[in-house]
Order: C-alpha cells, then sequence, then structure tokens
C-alpha cells in the first residue's frame, strides 16, 4: 500500500493540492521540451574558380540549426545557430545572382527593435569569414598559444568569455567564392570579385537576411578586418545609398589608402614596437609603458624620420643614430637600406623582419611581430608569399583549419561533399580593384593600371550624411601588414572637416597583432572598447550628444596619434 496519503492512487477526485488556486487547476500544465537540432547535408558542389557558378535549380536556401547556450559576464545566453545558404539577387532583374553561405549566432527570444545585428567579414579579398569567426567574438573560439607556436592535434575550443553576443546577434559572412558561397548561373564567381561588386552582393546578402529573419527594425553594426575594412567603408556607404543607416562600424587592422601601403613612416612606430618586444631597442633606459613610446616614436616618425627620408643619400648623423635606436638595426644597415625600414627583398621578404633576429636565425611574423620562426637553411627560402607560410599564420593554421571542420561538421552540423575554402588566391589574383567613390571619382586603379584604392572618402561620406554613425578603429601595434599609425595617417586625413562628427570616430591599440583578438588579454579590451561603443551607438542621442562634450575620447587621450583632430 502506498504510504503517502497524496499519491495519486489514492486521493479522492475533488481533493484539493496543496498551494493551488482554482484557477491554477483548471490550467493546463505546462511541459518543458527540448529545441530539437536539424543537421543539414548539402551535396551540392561550389567551385572557387573564377567562371565556376550553381546551377540554376540548385538556388536554395538551406540551413542546419542546432541549439547552444554561453555565460558571459555571468549570464547564460540560450542562442540558436544557424549555418547555411542565403540567396541573393540582382537588384535590377530579382534574379537570383549568387548563393552565399553564412554562419549566425541569434539569442533566443529577443525582440527586434532591442537586439542588434553584426555583420562580420574577413578581407583578403578571397578570405572566408573562418578567422574572424573562430578567433574573436563568436560564443566559441578556438585555443591557440599566441603569440606561440600551436602545437599539432588535439587541439581544442572553449566557450568564449569574451563573446559579443551579449551585445549582438553575430553574423558571420563568406564572400563569393569563399566559404560554400557561389554564383548562380549564368553569373560567374568573377562577377563578384570587385571592390564595388563585392560591396554590392554583401549589401544584397544583408538585405535578404533583414527580410527572411525579420530584422529590419534592428539596430545594424559592421565589422570588417583588414582588406574587409575597405569593404565596410564601402558597403557602408551602398547600405546608404539604400535606405538602411548602420549604428556602428568597427575597422579592425585597417588599410583604408592602398597608395600608402609600404610608406615607412606609417610603418616605423611598428618596427620600434616589434623591437621593443624582442628587447633589441638602442633607448636606454628602456621604456616600460608601449603606448607612450610608441607616441614618441610616432612624433620622430613624421618630423625627423620624414626629412632624413625625403633629403637622403644626405644624411643627419644623429637622425640615423635615433632611427638605430628605435628599430634596434645598425647604422650601416640602415643606410644600405636607404633608411626605409619598410623595404622589401626581390623575393618580397621585408628586410626588417628577416633581419632584427637573424643573429638567432628567425624571422618575425608581418601579421604579429612578437611572433618568430626558423628563417635558415631551406625555411629561408620559401616564398614568402605562399599560403600560410608567414610566421603568424603557420602558428594558427593547423588548429584552425582542424577545429574548424570538426566545429561545422560536429557541433553545428552542416555537412557537405564541397571542399571549403578559407583562402581563395585566384579571386585575389582576378580582383577588379576598380572603384567609383560618392563623388564619381575614380578611387581603385590610375591611367597606368596601378592600384591607388582609396575608401576613406567613403567612410566620411556616410559619417558626414548619418551623423550619429559611431566608428571605432582597432589596431594591433605589432602588425606590419596594416601598421596602426598608417592607419592614424589615413584617418587624420580623411576628408571629414566637421568636428561634432569626428567625434564618433575613435582609436583604439593593443599589444597584439593583425588579428587583436588571437592576443587573450587584447581580445577582453576590445570586447569590452566594443560594449561600450554598442552602448554608446543605441542610447539615446541627444543625451548621448551631451555626454560626448564633457569626456575625451581614447584617441584624444593618444595626443599625435589621434584621428579626431584631424582636418
Amino acid at each position: 500500500m502506498n504510504s503517502d496519503p497524496l499519491a495519486a492512487s489514492d486521493k479522492p477526485s475533488n481533493a484539493e493540492e496543496p498551494g493551488l488556486t482554482a484557477a491554477a487547476k483548471k490550467a493546463p500544465k505546462k511541459t518543458t521540451t527540448a529545441k530539437k537540432d536539424h543537421p543539414y547535408f548539402d551535396p551540392v558542389a561550389y567551385g572557387n574558380g573564377p567562371d565556376d557558378a550553381v546551377a540554376a535549380t540548385e538556388a536554395d536556401e538551406n540551413a542546419a540549426i542546432t541549439h547552444h547556450s554561453v555565460t558571459v559576464g555571468g549570464a547564460k545566453i540560450a542562442y540558436t545557430a544557424t549555418v547555411g545558404h542565403l540567396v541573393t539577387v540582382d537588384p535590377s532583374s530579382s534574379k537570383p545572382s549568387a548563393k552565399m553561405f553564412f554562419v549566425a549566432f541569434t539569442k533566443d527570444g529577443a525582440k527586434e527593435e532591442a537586439r542588434p545585428l553584426t555583420f562580420f567579414y574577413n578581407g583578403g579579398p578571397g578570405s572566408s569569414s573562418v578567422f574572424v569567426l573562430l578567433g574573436s567574438f563568436a560564443p566559441r573560439r578556438i585555443k591557440t598559444a599566441m603569440p606561440g607556436f600551436t602545437p599539432p592535434a588535439p587541439y581544442q575550443m572553449e566557450d568564449n568569455p569574451d563573446s559579443l553576443l551579449d551585445r549582438s546577434d553575430l553574423i558571420f559572412i563568406n564572400p563569393v567564392g569563399t566559404g560554400y558561397s557561389a554564383a548562380i548561373a549564368p553569373n560567374k564567381n568573377r562577377d563578384f570579385w570587385g571592390v564595388d561588386q563585392d560591396a554590392a552582393s554583401i549589401a544584397q546578402f544583408i538585405k535578404r537576411y533583414l527580410t527572411k529573419n525579420n530584422r529590419w527594425n534592428s539596430p545594424k553594426f559592421l565589422f570588417g578586418e583588414s582588406y574587409g575594412t575597405a569593404r565596410s567603408c564601402v558597403l557602408a556607404y551602398k547600405l546608404h545609398e539604400d535606405g538602411i543607416d548602420l549604428n556602428g562600424v568597427t575597422l579592425q587592422s585597417s588599410i583604408l589608402d592602398y597608395r600608402q601601403a609600404g610608406n615607412p613612416v606609417g610603418a616605423l612606430p611598428t618596427a620600434a614596437a616589434d623591437a621593443w618586444y624582442h628587447k633589441k631597442l638602442g633607448v636606454h633606459p628602456t621604456p616600460t609603458n608601449l603606448l607612450s613610446f610608441a607616441e614618441e616614436v610616432a612624433e620622430f616618425s613624421r618630423t625627423d624620420y620624414l626629412n632624413a627620408l625625403r633629403k637622403f643619400p644626405q644624411t643627419d648623423d644623429e637622425v640615423v643614430e635615433k632611427l638605430s635606436e628605435y628599430t634596434g638595426i645598425d647604422r650601416a644597415t640602415l643606410l644600405a637600406w636607404s633608411l626605409d625600414v619598410a623595404a622589401y627583398d626581390s623575393r618580397g621578404n621585408s628586410l626588417f623582419l628577416t633581419t632584427l633576429l637573424k643573429s638567432k636565425g628567425e624571422s618575425l611574423g608581418s601579421y604579429d611581430g612578437r611572433v618568430t620562426a626558423i628563417s635558415t637553411g631551406i625555411a629561408g627560402k620559401i616564398d614568402p608569399n605562399s599560403g600560410g607560410n608567414d610566421p603568424t599564420m603557420t602558428a594558427v593554421s593547423g588548429v584552425y583549419t582542424t577545429m574548424w571542420n570538426s566545429y561545422l561538421n560536429e557541433q553545428l552540423k552542416f555537412t557537405s561533399t564541397s571542399s571549403f575554402t578559407d583562402l581563395n588566391d585566384q579571386a585575389f589574383l582576378n580582383w577588379d580593384f576598380k572603384h567609383t567613390d560618392p563623388t564619381g571619382a575614380q578611387k581603385g586603379l590610375d591611367s597606368k593600371g596601378n592600384i591607388i584604392l582609396y575608401t576613406g572618402g567613403d567612410l566620411a561620406a556616410v559619417m558626414a550624411l548619418n551623423v550619429d554613425l559611431k566608428v571605432l578603429s582597432a589596431n594591433g601595434m605589432y602588425d606590419f601588414v596594416t601598421p596602426f599609425y598608417q592607419t592614424i595617417i589615413d584617418l587624420q586625413q580623411m576628408p571629414l572637416i566637421d568636428k561634432t562628427v569626428r567625434q564618433n570616430l575613435s582609436a583604439t591599440f593593443y599589444p597584439s597583432g593583425h588579428m587583436v583578438y588571437l592576443d587573450g588579454g587584447s581580445r577582453t579590451q576590445l570586447k569590452a572598447d566594443l560594449a561600450k561603443m554598442y552602448d554608446e551607438a543605441t542610447a539615446n542621442h541627444a543625451a548621448m550628444s551631451r555626454i560626448v562634450t564633457l569626456q575625451k575620447t581614447t584617441a584624444d587621450k593618444l595626443g599625435a596619434l589621434s584621428p579626431v583632430d584631424g582636418g
């Protein structure tokens, strides 16, 4: 016999349950049902060649859907991961033009108006978004040994306490010819491989995402890295022209003016940061604060160093000595380089990066000068521009490749018979760098076909038109590919005169490289800076304008490094 006097089998039919009202008794009992995952297998062949495309009969939208949770800032967030394709259309004919692969992480139960969207992409051109997805602010990320070499498998992924999911839903876009994205016939991949063509296709993707997911009224942000910063400038203006005004844009590791690529004035502070890190400075006592030291070198770079470059082969002994102290390179070598610390040899090797630690048989990474690799024997003869041979990429390429396949197939449950294209050299080699800026001027190629791509004007135009747009320039101080001081020069010279609007632009600097987020401390600080920018961008604008007048921006504090006061 059941000893519980209130056991179901022993209760009279009219018995009252303790603590329940009559209304509660009549209400149906709730049952908790776990959301089901929906794996997806995609048999379509996604070619990455210039003339490849998928058939019009394969222009479907598909997705794997999985459910997860992550803890960020002490709060548990339930979210849905959606991995698949959206079909973009030609804006004139409305016929399908491309099938674009994406990964989205969206917080469950959030309201459209209150929940921002952030669209991420890498650069190249020709890069998928796998690098920013696995390394930065997604709910999960890879574990690396940066700036050291990450040993071979088994690798690990971890929940990301620095995820941006507490502030925004996250959509990672793979441009045509990367990932599993491809043109839809009769279009070809090459039709999307160009500055303006690419930005137009990303704009079409964003509009399709907003429509399919009922997100038109959500706050909207862009996050671009490397060439992705040039893309963001062009894309932001195109979106404005289409009636989509953004709330914020993050430019990480910027290249806004290709005419200044290799400018030694812009590169010198990064060379000095590398020498500081590897204890090769000739400065005594050794500076203890990298940011303050970088500001000192920037002052020298735009004054005495610039004049020395202009006067060479005439030289000033004091200036050459100071240059040697800042870079750790001896005077004779600097003179042999014509004082150009950004010079390259005939094989494409950076003279500075291969010389600083030459006595140890090592070279520095161009993407992150903290990273070193063997440069003796056959290692010193490998093409530096081929694949992942840069020391920085070598240090992490194994973990990226393995964990992306594991994460995509096993956790996000999307599988395909196609090869995933993380980097597409064919896209880069066939890229159309022509660019028509908002004034109608050609800012991509000159009359001789030389690349002169300049997108700072596009950014200035959209900031002037959308006066509430917040822009954050995030820079790694050991990045020799897109040197932080060159970015500041470009922002200072950007044709944006209005000082009030310039207050929407801030710059931040981190002891990291091109992929700022691969350094743990830098990633945490960048997340904090992003959170601040997101809060400002989505706050009451009238109130924010009063606050802005009472406080200084990060760039203001950096004095000579500030883009805010530049004309």
